[in-house]
């Protein structure tokens, strides 16, 4: 089931245009049927698209300025669950679909300088990034990996930034060498990495020398959370009364919709964020993959589709 979210809205686009980027990656151009202006967006933002039978969410890689229409673009993946194949093989222009959002949890924050590290279809929100970093004239580096160069979308684009862009295929030079790109750390700069699990988790064990709270990531895969060991919680519904025994074989989200509350949801994984709830009490157990880690000792809001509950009750405003 999914519910959209009331607050960002569901729109009904059309889909424009399409066009191959690299093998395997379609960019899909959403407009509103009626030539109507489109909701705002910022580098690093994503949109729920509503397909048959399934909700997928995908970083917008267009111009934030034009609010004409959507840019994203879609990796057609070898064990695709639905989304990725109906794009390729079914959807065509003309075609309306359901569009929420946007919403953004990797937003571009301020630095004096930019370390961007891409992989593959993580190129998408990066790309929105270190344009906006150019017009702000603010100095910046991408590197850029891919299993091969034909399979890496808007190279073309990319080769007007020079030497400011290190494109590496594997196929010709090899995997991304993390530990070397990450060896001299910065204590003005920022990094945004997005990516496969592979190169976030080197990422991610390369930069503990780097000042906290440089690194900011995105994930299109949710975490493994098949380690983690879930207690049951007593969940209090503040506005609606209502009490919840959540056992730990069921998600907090589960526990709510069986109990009639809808909340907004998409991915049910952790990874779009529109199940985030606020907490009145309680300590939540992040178990999202879209939180910075110093947004893990955030204790206001979780995510009820995977996250728990370091304390035996959570109160929760809804």
């Amino acid at each position: 089931m999914t519910d959209w979210d009331e607050e960002t809205g569901v729109l009904d686009l059309m889909i424009r245009g399409m066009r191959l980027e690299a093998d395997g990656v379609m960019s899909i151009e959403l407009v509103d049927p009626d030539g109507a202006w489109l909701p705002e967006w910022t580098p690093g933002a994503h949109i729920d698209l509503g397909l048959p039978d399934v909700v997928r969410q995908y970083s917008l890689c267009g111009d934030p300025a034009d609010r004409e229409r959507y840019l994203i673009a879609v990796l057609l993946e070898e064990e695709s669950r639905g989304g990725s194949s109906y794009i390729h093989d079914v959807a065509h222009p003309g075609e309306v679909v359901e569009v929420g959002g946007p919403r953004n949890h990797f937003a571009l924050a301020p630095a004096k300088e930019y370390l961007f590290l891409a992989g593959g279809i993580g190129i998408t929100p990066i790309l929105t990034m270190l344009r906006q970093a150019e017009n702000d004239g603010v100095p910046w580096r991408l590197v850029y990996g891919g299993r091969r160069r034909s399979s890496m979308a808007f190279v073309d684009e990319l080769g007007q930034y020079g030497d400011r862009v290190l494109l590496q295929p594997e196929d010709e030079v090899g995997r991304l060498d993390v530990a070397s790109l990450l060896g001299d750390p910065q204590e003005d700069a920022l990094i945004y990495c997005c990516g496969p699990s592979g190169l976030i988790n080197a990422v991610e064990d390369h930069s503990g020398h780097w000042p906290t709270g440089s690194l900011n990531v995105e994930r299109f895969v949710a975490k493994d959370l098949s380690d983690l060991v879930s207690t049951p919680v007593h969940v209090t519904c503040e506005r609606s009364g209502i009490e919840l025994d959540v056992s730990a074989a069921e998600s907090i989200l589960d526990a709510l919709e069986g109990a009639g509350l809808g909340v907004p949801n998409a991915c049910r994984e952790g990874v779009c964020g529109s199940c985030d709830v606020a907490v009145l009490s309680g300590t939540p157990d992040h178990r999202d993959s879209y939180r910075s880690p110093a947004e893990l000792e955030d204790t206001t809001s979780l995510a009820v589709c995977v996250s728990r509950a370091r304390t035996p009750e959570l109160v929760l405003d809804i």
